[in-house]
């Protein structure tokens, strides 16, 4: 319990600190975005009543206003938790998952840097130093896949005082 209480602490830091906006937005920043700007009634009513792969989400979320790159990352957040109600309360996205659990262990800059297959990175979280984070299997494979679309930034994008010189997996 205190490890999931020192999780959503600082998930709370991480989301509110600005040195954090080189993370790319995840899945749910993404849909509480949309559904501030106003969702399309049909994208709404399918979030709420279907199950589908990404690949079936990616092409209705671009006809609804996103890019490829927002359209990918909030496809593969619906891919794990749709049916839901997308103005309820939200499951983390894997860049919560990412500010809240990668960092409890090492700097963000170790996992976002890497550009690896979702194979690769699932290799690593359920690695003995990493099979005891406190994650479903959902959230282990939506981490993955939100790595494999948006980590692999390059360092010169990363804030000096968050740079980790040779760190990897």
């Amino acid at each position: 319990m205190a490890a999931g209480v020192a999780a959503l602490a600082g998930l709370a830091v991480a989301q509110e600190d600005d040195v954090f906006d080189f993370v790319p937005d995840g899945g749910r920043t993404i849909l509480e975005r949309m559904q501030s700007d106003g969702i399309p009634d049909g994208l709404a009513a399918a979030i709420r009543a279907e199950a589908a792969p990404a690949e079936d989400w990616k092409p209705r979320l671009e006809e609804a206003g996103l890019d490829q790159w927002d359209a990918a990352t909030l496809a593969e957040y619906l891919e794990a938790y749709a049916p839901m109600d997308p103005a309820g309360d939200l499951p983390r996205d894997g860049r919560d998952l990412a500010l809240a659990l990668c960092q409890s262990c090492h700097i963000i800059t170790v996992t976002v840097t890497q550009d690896r297959t979702r194979e690769a990175w699932l290799g690593t979280f359920n690695s003995p130093s990493h099979v005891e984070i406190d994650m479903t299997e959902t959230e282990r494979n939506l981490l993955a896949d939100y790595l494999v679309l948006n980590a692999g930034i390059p360092f010169d994008q990363i804030p000096p005082e968050l740079r980790a010189g040779g760190a990897s997996y």
